[in-house]
């Protein structure tokens, strides 16, 4: 299923959880620089976009763009690996919480160095499953869905990137994959697992399991005893990860 696809499929409700989180839209836009003009790639409905830039939206879903707000950046209809822009026409261009969902990430992240002098992504890290307690103990489908998968180190040696932790909050206003690490509970609830990709990639049959098991957990005790090292920390450096080039 190509990333159209899968938003057109499971994106109807996405903004009930994904929402921008200041903290970390904070190092987004410092990772923009003096940026005035950019491009937001698989723009999705809109989050992290800077209201003091000029913003152009890209995004291939249609499900999406309906749900863009009023008053939004102008959006186009086009996929990363094709955008239609010159070279240089931007000032920055920035892709977050979507390139595992392109066909070929390293010619959509190509692209965005064609047509900006800055590229800033916003993206997972998957090299080590055991870095976050849901993909270790609930998800093992979870690190296949990178196989033949560029790694974060492919990517960003394909645009001359430096690669920059993400700081997750334990109070993350974005609910995407590991946002909810110290509040476990947030895994029960189906609106939140629909605003995030994986489950619709690794199916129901996984999907089950995963919560079944952590719903037993947490009333047992076991989660936090596996996890208690946790339960004091304010933020947490998992799988998120800014490439900047």
């Amino acid at each position: 299923m190509s990333g159209e696809q899968l938003y057109d499929t499971i994106g109807a409700a996405y903004t009930v959880t994904r929402r921008t989180d200041p903290r970390i839209a904070t190092q987004i836009w410092a990772a923009l620089g003096d940026a005035r003009t950019v491009l937001n790639v698989g723009a999705g409905t809109g989050s992290y976009e800077p209201s003091d830039r000029v913003v152009t939206a890209v995004e291939p879903s249609a499900t999406m763009r309906a749900q863009r707000p009023a008053g939004a950046a102008p959006c186009v209809a086009a996929t990363a690996e094709s955008l239609p822009f010159r070279d240089r026409s931007f000032d920055a261009a920035m892709a977050l919480a979507t390139v595992d969902h392109w066909r070929d990430p390293v010619a959509g992240l190509r692209e965005m160095r064609r047509v900006a002098r800055r590229v800033v992504v916003f993206t997972h890290d998957a090299g080590d499953p055991g870095r976050f307690w849901l993909t270790r103990d609930y998800l093992p489908e979870h690190p296949r869905l990178w196989a033949g998968r560029p790694s974060v180190a492919e990517l960003a040696g394909a645009i001359g990137a430096r690669v920059e932790p993400v700081s997750v909050p334990w109070d993350c206003a974005d609910g995407f994959y590991e946002a909810y690490w110290r509040r476990p509970e947030a895994y029960l609830d189906e609106r939140v697992r629909r605003g995030m990709s994986v489950w619709a990639r690794v199916g129901p049959a996984a999907e089950r399991r995963a919560v079944h098991g952590l719903r037993d957990d947490l009333a047992s005790g076991r989660w936090a005893e596996r996890n208690r090292d946790l339960l004091g920390l304010d933020a947490a450096v998992l799988d998120s990860r800014l490439l900047i080039a």
